[in-house]
């Protein structure tokens, strides 16, 4: 029989540690939205792109998802148990302390916020702060089990990455602002009904009230339908008030339609489960790919704000 000597145990024992640490912080997640951050960043920036602050900005964010995502996995440790994508996740296999998650999480988010305080600017922060808040406390604590509007509240927070990306170098809640907001908001929803669509029996598993199952399957198809071309609109909006360029335009004007065709080919006698899967990669490769594009291809600084953009539509001087 093969020795294995104390040392090597001990490092061993070190490495599945480690590997808890690391998975309970959903680093895929995690990883997303550094994309996002980064296009808001980027988008604000306009070719003028300072380094360090856009480490620090990427650092801080993301330490405070990750703690986000550390309490969610707390939070729904006994759920987790009863659906088949997350029954083999740290806490709901009993491989870590949930007490030590807390404090794990907790260390996250205070350095997080702290990073971003000292080196980005106190909106960046507060942006951040009250995305957490949202998600951990008012969608993972209360929302997510009770009601059918759940995913409408955790977008707020899944939209503020980006949007607090963006004031970290503008340090205003501007027209960009609002409009990253509302891309982010109006992409999660579909994003988040085709998950549904495609784990619908994991949900009914853990008796999550999600749209599916209180709604139907073709209702939410409907919603689906009604949600792409208000994200598609939104898209646009960064062109139409001169904070991207028209190839921006033409490439989320593309993606858009190509996901709107997408949810169009559901029918009657499909294969539900199999469509949302497809519509589920689709919207991910949309949003990269406006991410990458509104870092690219920016317009020229201007000052526009919202003021002025709600005044122009009013018709005021």
């Amino acid at each position: 029989m093969d020795h294995v000597s104390p040392q090597r145990q001990l490092d061993v024992g070190h490495a599945r540690v480690i590997k808890h640490y690391f998975h309970i912080a959903k680093p895929g997640i995690t990883a997303a939205n550094m994309i996002a951050i980064a296009g808001g960043f980027f988008l604000a920036s306009r070719g003028h792109v300072d380094i360090p602050l856009l480490l620090s900005t990427i650092m801080g964010i993301s330490l405070v998802v990750a703690s986000g995502c550390v309490l969610n996995n707390y939070v729904d440790r006994d759920v987790d148990r009863l659906m088949s994508r997350t029954r083999c996740r740290v806490l709901a296999k009993g491989l870590m302390s949930p007490c030590v998650a807390v404090v794990y999480a907790a260390v996250l988010c205070t350095g997080g916020l702290a990073v971003l305080a000292a080196t980005a600017n106190i909106l960046c922060a507060a942006i951040v702060a009250v995305g957490f808040v949202i998600y951990v406390v008012v969608y993972s604590l209360y929302m997510k089990r009770s009601s059918v509007h759940a995913p409408l509240i955790g977008s707020l927070a899944g939209a503020a990455p980006p949007v607090a990306g963006y004031c970290a170098v503008s340090n205003h809640f501007d027209a960009g602002a609002v409009i990253l907001l509302s891309i982010f908001i109006l992409w999660q929803m579909p994003h988040f009904y085709a998950i549904a669509i495609y784990r619908l029996d994991d949900y009914a598993a853990a008796v999550i009230p999600v749209h599916p199952l209180k709604r139907g399957v073709p209702a939410t198809k409907r919603h689906i339908m009604g949600y792409i071309p208000a994200f598609i609109m939104a898209a646009l909006m960064l062109t139409i008030s001169g904070y991207t360029g028209y190839r921006y335009l033409c490439v989320a004007l593309a993606l858009g339609l190509v996901w709107l065709a997408m949810a169009r080919m559901a029918s009657k006698g499909s294969d539900d489960r199999s469509w949302a899967r497809r519509l589920f990669v689709c919207s991910i490769v949309t949003i990269v790919i406006l991410n990458i594009m509104m870092s690219m291809d920016y317009a020229a600084p201007s000052h526009t704000d919202i003021p002025a953009i709600v005044a122009s539509y009013a018709g005021m001087p």
